[in-house]
């Protein structure tokens, strides 16, 4: 018989949103209802948090994010203790049924937490953990083909309400926005401010621009740029080894003059972009050490 096309089920453990239990939630019984915020508006926020040798990576910055998200979003504050031991409880779960050595174990893990049932108005919460995709360790092994796209909207600061320092649910732009650049023959997007050509993040990464003169750049967080938590670990390491970094804003045709441009998220981790529109990127002589350094900063 063929191998089963079926992915192996996920950890999922529920969370009660103001810091009472948790339990492990079979992955077979539905969770969340039909009033959910989640699934009516996509009323949310989330965290993906790399589990890499059966632990979870950089979470201080993660949970640092959740908190902030939750309170863009006039959501309960996430417990921190109680979500960090629902974590590691569902990793050890995860390792344990796969039979695995938790060194060996690469997977990871999602939390959530949504506004909660319109009938109720209770919140609600949970986590995942599950295996990386094929397609991101295709991208950290080979790089990524990306295109360039304005965003389609712009995220103004005046206006207290729009959450732009949440990372939510609402991911129906992402999504389209990827959808469309498959279809141009390109695996992800870069996303720009229209008419000046300013950079903003990738899809569901962060922008690394890696300079001759060992300097480090990234587009500085603000509307349309969310902190990446991965981005930060690397610059905090890449400072004590000596690289000159700085958030600032960044144009396209600086990427197209570095050394070397990488999409640098929680699970992807870096993936180098080797074309960007038309133009190929060729793979600079210190690719090896910028991999082990993005790699050891979430170490």
């Amino acid at each position: 018989m063929g191998q089963s096309l079926v992915p192996p089920a996920p950890v999922i453990y529920l969370v009660e949103p103001f810091g009472g239990s948790i339990r492990r939630q079979n992955a077979q019984t539905p969770h969340v209802f039909w009033d959910d915020a989640a699934v009516t508006r996509g009323d949310g926020v989330f965290e993906t948090v790399l589990v890499r040798g059966g632990e979870p990576r950089n979470v201080d910055k993660h949970l640092a994010r959740f908190r902030r998200s939750a309170e863009s979003m006039g959501l309960p504050e996430p417990v921190g203790e109680q979500w960090l031991k629902a974590t590691r409880e569902a990793i050890e779960d995860y390792v344990r049924e796969r039979g695995a050595e938790a060194g060996n174990v690469e997977a990871k893990c999602v939390w959530t937490l949504t506004r909660g049932r319109e009938t109720t108005g209770v919140p609600t919460a949970w986590l995942t953990v599950r295996p990386i995709g094929e397609d991101v360790l295709r991208q950290r092994d080979r790089g990524v083909k990306v295109i360039t796209t304005p965003r389609g909207y712009t995220v103004d600061p005046d206006v207290p309400w729009l959450g732009a320092e949440a990372k939510t649910l609402n991911y129906s732009a992402t999504m389209a926005a990827l959808r469309w650049a498959r279809g141009e023959g390109f695996e992800d997007v870069i996303f720009t401010e229209r008419g000046t050509d300013r950079v903003l993040e990738g899809a569901t990464s962060s922008v690394l621009v890696v300079k001759k003169g060992g300097r480090m750049r990234t587009p500085a967080p603000g509307p349309g740029v969310l902190r990446g938590t991965t981005q930060t670990a690397v610059f905090e390491l890449a400072a004590k080894r000596g690289w000159k970094c700085k958030e600032k804003d960044v144009y396209l045709s600086e990427l197209l003059k570095a050394e070397s441009v990488w999409l640098v998220s929680s699970t992807r981790i870096c993936a180098r972009v080797t074309r960007l529109n038309d133009a190929k990127l060729p793979a600079p002589p210190n690719e090896a050490e910028i991999r082990e350094l993005i790699v050891d900063a979430l170490s």
